[in-house]
């Protein structure tokens, strides 16, 4: 999909305004369609070392909990390839998984619980973040010394990382793979993501380092934590570029596209929502605008997902680690997206990325979802054409060979003959135009609705077929217009 240069200019103002303003020393961003990468670019610094490149999209930030869709992604494809049940409980890959749970009740978080933030652990920012580089041995103990549950597991949205952690080690345990290896192999290496573990040891790579405020709003650099058992919670080095790439393929999967290690049904399972939780707060698109919250919030497998009163569903996740801020987003309906990064704590580089998507998706014209309209099935049409004959002329026969088995015992004949009738007369009776509908409107498949004119007003009809494949009508309503008399 073409975007205009006025549009990109538009998306790098608004991550160079954030830079001037001191959000972070420097920023990374890409947009990018179904078909891959549209715009990238970079502002600020990289690093306080004035010999370190500034930040563009081939910049290897930190991308946090951005990693989490691969964990999903790597549950995913356990599970098509028939190693691993996302019901079955964690415990049974973690056995020293056992939380507590609230009133001391025989639930066991499962697999999907976990991948869905609904597994019952209480919230665990920023802890889990300093918890990288543990070990196994060091998590196999503290999962041993105790955990503990806030909600019963499986019935409320409840964000956290530690459920993930647990999730990466039922990938190392099903595919006796470490984690950072399955992940690699499975999905950096076969898309050509330049995605890593590890700090990379080259000084020619270009990396951003991380940084915080300090008093005076100065930063201060801060040092990388290696990968370990906490590494599927957020662990990935990532480019701007590398992510777009990543979510492009993601976006690419309502198309029905196959390419790549996860199926196309796997990737919109992703996009699902699964687990439903409070509303948050949407940031202004565009400055002194007001952006109503979304109408519906939550979390599919290892994304958030959420409905947008103006563009529809949206597919994102951010990422926080000391140092750095993340965020992916993408309309699911035109594959149209934004990544970026900054690199400073607590950044919350969501906000640029949320006003720079809106933008792009205004003047793309997105402002409502993109889905083709509904047609009629072939045998919907055909028995309009029956059901307005038999509104104009009933016979018992006729009525038996278009309607469904329900639709006698539900109104008898009977009852629907003189009800039809009755319509009649409340419109003035037929017209030599009462054979012919008008103004037929089709909001699936298997229903319509239309419309028959009589000497004074007309007849709302309503047909919705079974869903056999030999389809007949098992509704069939008829009534006045203007009137809730009606005969279904």
């Amino acid at each position: 999909m073409t975007v205009a240069a006025s549009t990109l200019h538009a998306v790098e103002a608004v991550f160079a305004d954030r830079i001037e303003a001191g959000t972070a020393p420097g920023a990374s961003w890409a947009v990018f369609d179904r078909s891959g990468i549209v715009a990238s670019a970079g502002a600020g610094v990289a690093s306080l070392d004035p010999a370190r490149p500034a930040p563009g999209p081939d910049t290897l930030f930190r991308i946090a909990s951005c990693t989490k869709s691969f964990t999903a992604a790597a549950l995913l494809l356990l599970r098509d390839r028939g190693l691993l049940e996302l019901d079955a409980t964690a415990r049974s890959f973690v056995p020293e998984f056992v939380p507590e749970i609230p009133g001391d009740l025989e639930v066991d978080p499962t697999v999907r619980m976990l991948m869905t933030m609904s597994g019952g652990l209480p919230t665990d920012d920023p802890w889990a973040d300093r918890e990288e580089s543990m070990t196994r041995e060091e998590f196999s103990a503290t999962l041993a010394a105790g955990i503990r549950c806030a909600t019963v597991p499986g019935t409320a949205f409840e964000y956290s990382n530690l459920g993930y952690a647990v999730l990466g080690q039922v990938i190392e345990r099903v595919s006796g793979a470490t984690f950072t290896d399955f992940v690699t192999h499975e999905f950096i290496e076969p898309l050509g993501l330049d995605m890593r573990f590890e700090r990379p040891s080259d000084p020619a790579v270009p990396l951003a380092t991380g940084h915080r405020k300090t008093e005076g709003d100065g930063w201060l650099a801060l040092p990388f934590t290696g990968p370990g058992v906490f590494s599927s919670i957020g662990g990935l080095f990532a480019s701007a570029r590398s992510l777009a790439t990543w979510g492009s393929w993601l976006a690419e999967a309502s198309t029905g596209v196959e390419r790549g290690p996860l199926g196309a049904t796997s990737r919109r399972e992703m996009q699902q929502l699964m687990r439903v939780a409070p509303n948050r707060h949407t940031p202004p698109p565009i400055p002194g605008a007001s952006s109503p919250p979304p109408v519906v919030y939550g979390y599919g497998f290892g994304l958030f997902v959420e409905f947008d009163e103006r563009f529809g569903a949206i597919a994102s996740h951010s990422g926080g680690y000391p140092g750095f801020s993340a965020h992916m987003r993408w309309h699911a309906a035109s594959g149209l997206g934004v990544v970026a990064f900054e690199n400073a704590t607590y950044a919350r580089v969501s906000q640029g990325a949320e006003q720079a998507l809106s933008i792009v998706l205004d003047a793309a014209d997105q402002r409502s979802p993109v889905t083709p309209s509904p047609v009629p099935w072939p045998e919907t049409l055909e028995a309009s054409v029956v059901l307005s004959a038999l509104v104009n002329d009933w016979s018992d026969a006729a009525a038996s060979a278009v309607l469904a088995t329900n639709a006698g015992l539900d109104v008898p004949y009977g009852e629907r003959r003189a009800a039809i009738e009755a319509a009649w007369a409340a419109v003035g009776g037929r017209t030599a135009e009462s054979l012919t509908p008008v103004d037929a409107e089709c909001d699936s498949p298997d229903h319509l609705v239309w419309f028959l004119p009589g000497a004074t007003g007309r007849l709302r009809v309503e047909a919705r077929m079974t869903p056999l494949a030999a389809a007949r009508a098992q509704t069939f309503v008829v009534k006045v217009e203007s009137s809730e008399a009606s005969v279904g």
